[in-house]
């Protein structure tokens, strides 16, 4: 019989986590330490993890209704970087995927990585004509990583959900578990870098790389090199360069969402760069792409009209299409402080910054009263559509709020959405997804 080193490798990772878990869950539930002390212990578990759990910890940091503020505030200092492989892992890699003679379909190859994050690392390299190519590879055994990440991720939201009692999370954890799995597939995240440059053609200054098919296979993604900046380093340019790149990343984000129901659902500031002049906005990893169906899009548009005319009954319409059920009206009025809060700048017919504070308290504020409310209520299900659209929204805007701009969002949001119908939605998604 021969020897499953995959289970090998998911009985050694399922250690290391249950270890590290198990102790965080009996300080969860049975200490009386308070949300302060529990946020710090649950940053410290999943930042020593490294990997997939690490990720998941980015995620949850961005869903304001599921966490309190201690644990928003603790978690989004999580950085999805993990130690890169040295080179004669590398090479394993470069030889597992493309053969004995991968140095054949490269003009030169880095040894050292560009990049590391949570689930491989990029090195850049030639092709065989002199053209600079960023090449992905992804860490060995990362399926067998991710499924005992994942075994332990429910075990946690589990006790969180005990702990909390303000929302139950079957529906956030299958939502994460699906995109987890998805970004191992590289085949994949080539086919979406291919539909977003088709969508965004008509974005002068959005960039997506060019993928290289031929030296790409499902665990390795090989794509044209772009030059940039992290957006950090535009925070103290001027106002116009500000505004410029702001606008530019609002409609890279929103464009595809409103043509064809494709979501980047990654906003993280390390998958995306602008060119060093300012101008435009290199896009560069899609992993994490969420489909939606037009009656998703179709309840952004009646909560943006149920927001603007205090319309009840179309707010509950709208978190219907979404997937949301047993919507009480205490429940609709709880929805309704957050959404409100999110579609404040895009009701707003004036120049402004996304939101007058310039930084996170009033989110945070506003988020703990939903979490207080939906504990009072019994607790919430969010469905699994709300959750990459919530994280969106959220990670988009501290982004806006770093860069100080302001702009017209009312005038950006008519413009994506004045000319929706179904029908047109419909054909660019199947052609998107061709």
């Amino acid at each position: 019989m021969p020897f499953d080193t995959d289970l090998l490798h998911r009985l050694k990772r399922h250690a290391q986590t249950t270890a590290s878990l198990g102790t965080l869950a009996t300080k969860f539930l049975w200490h009386k330490d308070d949300d302060a002390s529990k946020a710090r212990a649950l940053t410290e578990t999943l930042g020593g993890l490294k990997g997939p759990l690490m990720k998941v910890g980015q995620i949850l940091s961005t869903i304001p209704d599921m966490l309190p503020s201690d644990y928003v505030e603790a978690l989004s200092s999580l950085q999805s970087k993990a130690p890169p492989m040295g080179w004669l892992f590398v090479k394993r890699r470069l030889k597992a995927e493309l053969g004995d003679g991968w140095e054949s379909c490269f003009g030169s190859f880095e040894k050292e990585a560009r990049h590391a994050a949570s689930l491989g690392q990029v090195h850049k390299a030639m092709d065989l004509q002199g053209k600079d190519l960023a090449v992905k590879i992804q860490y060995p055994d990362m399926s067998s990583v991710i499924e005992a990440d994942l075994q332990q991720l429910k075990l946690l939201l589990k006790v969180y959900e005990q702990s909390q009692k303000s929302i139950k999370t079957e529906e956030v954890f299958d939502e994460i578990a699906t995109h987890l799995r998805q970004e191992l597939d590289y085949c994949r995240e080539a086919r979406f870098l291919q539909s977003f440059k088709e969508l965004l053609k008509d974005q002068p200054f959005v960039v997506v790389p060019t993928v290289d098919t031929a030296s790409s296979t499902q665990h390795l993604l090989t794509m044209e090199w772009v030059e940039g900046y992290p957006l950090t380093h535009f925070e103290e340019a001027d106002e116009s360069t500000r505004n410029h790149l702001a606008k530019t990343l609002f409609m890279a984000w929103y464009t595809p969402l409103y043509t064809a129901g494709l979501l980047h659902g990654d906003p993280h500031l390390g998958n995306y760069t602008a060119t060093p002049d300012g101008q435009k906005i290199n896009l560069l990893d899609f992993g994490c792409v969420r489909i939606f169906e037009p009656s998703f899009v179709e309840g952004i548009l009646i909560l943006y009209d149920a927001l603007k005319h205090k319309n009840q009954k179309k707010a509950a319409e709208a978190y219907e299409l979404w997937g949301f059920q047993n919507l009480s009206f205490e429940l609709i009025e709880t929805l309704n402080l957050w959404a409100t809060y999110l579609y404040d700048p895009l009701l707003d017919d004036q120049v402004r910054f996304i939101h007058p504070e310039l930084n996170s308290q009033e989110g945070q504020r506003i988020a703990k009263v939903i979490h207080e409310k939906l504990k009072a209520l019994g607790g919430a299900t969010p469905p699994r559509t709300f959750v990459f659209m919530d994280r969106v929204a959220v990670g988009l805007g501290s982004v806006f709020l770093r860069l100080k701009a302001r702009l017209n969002w009312h005038d950006l949001f008519q413009e994506l959405t004045q000319n929706f119908q179904k029908d047109g939605f419909l054909e660019h998604q199947k052609k998107a997804l061709a």
